[in-house]
């Protein structure tokens, strides 16, 4: 009984049986981690196509190509401060004393069988990936993807972006030449100007006086482990997100807040972001075989004692110097700079260095907490899968614009010198003039971005009411010319009209029938967010519109057009 009963139990549909080698060891290890079910279920996920989603798959591909150059310069490369004699082949430099690290730099750029195309490879690498980080950041701000429920995921980027600027940073002041030295000099400089523990927290940075001998071993340790590992792990993080919240998509024909259109990860988008990979890898190695940058044996070995001119960092650190050398020193004949009493003789505030640090917190604060400032002015709690068009939300795209032209404008005054000289321009102009640009320049570039949405808005509401100029004009029997237009095809008159328009809401009184001052303060802000609006066509008008043209005899497929909108719903 009991053979039979185990006779029966084997009984069954044949197990799968690989035929290769290769076959057999993946079968092993798929039998005891499961990892068909895994690559089923994440193959099946589906992601929109459009060309502004590449961005973000730049900065990762970037990532990528870093972790690998890194890898390499590091079996080379020395992070030691300690004074050795350079004996390369950089011919000038031979005899002279140096640090380690510096001289290592000599060596990878001269003596390493391709350690100049990977130093430059990585710090190429790096710009991009500060820069596709920053673009794709902005595109996620301007159509509105951080809205509910993806807030969190907002934060991971904006973690992402600022570690980034600290990998960027840690990373091109281990060299230990003039130009690196001269940024760590302003680091020394902003952190002894924090007033009592800002002379502790140096000594601890630089292990003593600057330049100390602990800085360069330190950020070395910062560069190719703690930075790194956790912009992994928070890369990590923020693609479980987006798998689990689903793509965001631009609207059109189909597209709903409950499904996503676009290719399934495998096979289609699979094989496309990996022929993606090679193409910015292959774009980057290009770059890096063909433009020098960071010619660090033109500087020579850091000496506290010269300062370059024209000496500018990365450009995503430059507004932090820029908003440095635009601020005064003095007003007039009032110092800014004071003492505080103390029993060991008084503590110097340097608030020349420390008041221009504030807006660039705010900046940076501020962009961590949008979502839920933009979510409390408008009251919007609701999920959001479908993107805006920037010129369909015109205060928060003026907003946006108005932010990154501050964000420009420190930029460009980080290099006011090159600018100076380059142009032969005062300084001092450039100084002054920079001044009043940072307060003049983001309310001009609101104003402005409001008004072309605005107008954008009404040039869509006149191409879904007249259509397109088709370029021929027309004489009707009695005498009048008229010009024939195009009507627009299903696809752009979905993108045209498929979008929100809220309008002011007042304030809302609480549970007691209250309004309070926090809520007058919220229904103000929402009404200077919404009360410049074009409203959407609705259908009604588009039908009347459609009808005008059948009588006027100018169909152009807008008769179609009309039954098609009779027998569906429509969006409007």
């Amino acid at each position: 009984m009991s053979t039979q009963a185990s006779d029966s139990t084997a009984a069954g549909p044949a197990a799968f049986q690989p035929e290769t080698r290769t076959g057999r060891i993946a079968d092993y290890v798929d039998q005891r981690v499961g990892g068909t079910n895994m690559v089923r279920e994440f193959g099946r996920k589906i992601f929109p196509d459009h060309w502004t989603f590449m961005f973000g798959e730049v900065a990762l591909y970037s990532f990528v190509i870093l972790i690998i150059s890194g890898i390499f310069l590091t079996f080379w490369f020395d992070p030691s401060m300690a004074t050795v004699e350079y004996e390369g082949k950089y011919a000038p430099m031979n005899g002279m004393e140096m640090s380690a690290a510096y001289a290592s730099s000599l060596d990878l750029s001269f003596d390493v069988r391709g350690g100049l195309f990977m130093r430059q490879i990585h710090h190429w690498a790096a710009l991009v990936f500060v820069m596709a980080m920053s673009v794709h950041m902005l595109r996620v701000f301007f159509t509105g993807a951080f809205r509910k429920p993806r807030e969190l995921n907002w934060v991971v980027g904006c973690s992402l972006l600022l570690l980034g600027l600290g990998a960027g940073f840690t990373g091109y002041s281990l060299p230990d030449e003039v130009l690196s030295g001269n940024g760590l000099r302003i680091i020394d400089g902003i952190l002894k100007a924090l007033p009592v523990v800002g002379s502790y927290m140096s000594f601890f940075l630089f292990g003593g006086e600057f330049p100390g001998e602990a800085v360069i071993p330190r950020l070395y340790v910062l560069h190719i482990l703690i930075i790194p590992g956790i912009i992994l792990a928070l890369v990590v993080v923020h693609l479980f997100m987006v798998v689990l919240h689903k793509h965001t998509q631009y609207p059109g024909p189909g597209r709903s807040e409950r499904n996503v259109v676009g290719y399934p990860v495998g096979p289609v988008y699979a094989a496309k972001a990996g022929g993606f990979f090679f193409i910015v890898f292959g774009i980057l190695a290009l770059i890096a075989g063909t433009f020098q940058i960071n010619a660090l044996w033109n500087y020579g070995p850091y000496d506290p004692s010269p300062v370059q001119a024209g000496a500018q960092p990365d450009w995503y650190i430059g507004p932090f110097e820029g908003v440095l050398r635009m601020m005064p020193g003095w007003i007039g004949d009032i110092p800014l700079e004071f003492v505080i009493p103390t029993p060991w003789g008084g503590n110097t505030v340097a608030t020349p260095v420390l008041v221009p640090l504030i807006p660039i917190g705010i900046m940076f604060a501020g962009m961590f907490v949008w979502p839920w400032i933009e979510a409390w002015i408008s009251g919007d709690k609701r999920e959001h899968h479908i993107l805006d068009r920037p010129r369909n939300a015109p205060a928060r795209t003026a907003f946006g614009t108005a932010t990154v032209t501050f964000y420009c404008i420190l930029w460009g005054m980080g290099a006011n010198d090159i600018i100076a000289t380059h142009f032969d321009l005062s300084l001092n102009d450039i100084t002054y003039w920079s001044r009043v640009l940072i307060f003049v320049g983001p309310v001009f570039a609101f104003i402005v971005t409001k008004r072309i949405c605005l107008a954008l808005q009404r040039k869509d509401r006149e191409t879904v009411l007249h259509g397109h100029e088709a370029g021929v004009i027309e004489m009707k029997p009695h005498g009048e010319f008229t010009e024939r237009h195009r009507r627009p095809d299903d696809y752009e008159l979905y993108t045209l009209v498929a979008f929100e328009s809220p309008e002011p809401s007042g304030p809302v009184p609480d549970a007691k029938g209250r309004i309070t001052r926090l809520e007058k303060l919220r229904a103000g802000l929402n009404r200077w967010f919404y009360e410049d609006r074009v409203a959407p066509v609705s259908r009604q008008e588009y039908l009347e519109a459609l009808e005008h043209d059948h009588h006027d005899g100018h169909d152009d497929g807008g008769l179609e057009a009309r039954e098609q909108q009779q027998i569906g719903s429509g969006h409007h």
